[in-house]
């Protein structure tokens, strides 16, 4: 069973300067459902509360400079739930209180990156926490609506004992790392390789930043050199351990994957997590209504 988990925030978010400048990318928020209703979540908190709701119960926060309101906002405020309920608030107390409660019934750390030198550096700095188990690490600015895809990943290694990628197929595999593998089961494929932003196309299966990685990991970061752009690219390092014999288990979903890296794909996180919960027909009579295009 994976009981540690890794959720990587330390990115600068420069496609969304100057929002991100003061405020993490990770702080933007999307529609989520609680108790039959919607509200909006920050994404961390969606990623965060997958992964417990999963069964995930110690973490690791991967953060840089300037992701203080991140922290900020994973601290319990029980002064400011009474003040909700106080005022007639209950929907929104119950919601806030149903966070906290999973935060301390949680083992959390806080890991600083204080240069950001990539997503394999990123996973690196949580060495220390992750120790010689195996983990789930995930991306903090990317997640999937409408199914906890992180239980299935999870449930994936507990049947198999290999490390997991997540994949899901796009239109434009060249913006994305891909896998390239032999499909072994429905929406599993024995990983042979995978290839940061490609030239050419070899596969149409783009990685989603959701991972199990064994402690190998750790050795395989440490051998990897700088990508073009300076960088430490944890799919080099995924790709090391591939060549040195460890078996990858790929896992694709069909669920909704939505991202807010920029703000094209943040505007599309909003429409897709809010057609998600709304149904598309309600959606488009919102916009109708309220847009004049």
């Amino acid at each position: 069973m994976i009981s540690k988990g890794v959720l990587l925030a330390a990115g600068l978010g420069t496609r969304l300067v100057p929002y991100s400048k003061e405020m993490p990318k990770e702080m933007l928020p999307i529609f989520y459902g609680f108790n039959g209703k919607m509200y909006l979540k920050p994404v961390i908190q969606v990623a965060f509360e997958q992964l417990y709701d999963a069964g995930i119960r110690e973490f690791c926060f991967v953060v840089g400079r300037g992701k203080r309101a991140i922290e900020d906002h994973f601290t319990p405020d029980w002064d400011f739930v009474e003040y909700l309920e106080r005022n007639g608030k209950e929907e929104y107390a119950e919601l806030l209180k149903d966070f906290y409660e999973k935060i301390e019934k949680s083992f959390i750390v806080w890991v600083n990156q204080p240069i950001p030198r990539g997503t394999g550096h990123a996973v690196y700095m949580a060495k220390g926490f992750a120790g010689d188990d195996f983990f789930l690490a995930a991306a903090a600015d990317n997640i999937f609506v409408g199914e906890n895809v992180t239980a299935k990943v999870i449930s994936l290694h507990g049947q198999t004992k290999k490390p997991v990628i997540t994949v899901r197929k796009v239109k434009d595999p060249s913006r994305y790392g891909v896998i390239v593998g032999d499909k072994v089961a429905e929406f599993v494929y024995l990983v042979k390789g995978i290839v940061e932003k490609p030239k050419e196309f070899v596969s149409n299966l783009a990685n989603v930043s959701l991972y199990i990685f064994p402690p190998e990991i750790f050795k395989a970061i440490e051998e990897t050199k700088p990508s073009p752009r300076g960088e430490i690219e944890i799919t080099d390092s995924i790709q090391l351990l591939i060549k040195s014999g460890v078996e990858f288990i790929a896992y694709e979903s069909e669920a909704d994957w939505v991202d807010v890296g920029n703000w094209e794909s943040f505007l599309r996180a909003i429409l897709v997590s809010l057609k998600h919960h709304m149904g598309p027909e309600a959606l488009k009579n919102i916009l109708q209504e309220n847009l004049d295009l």
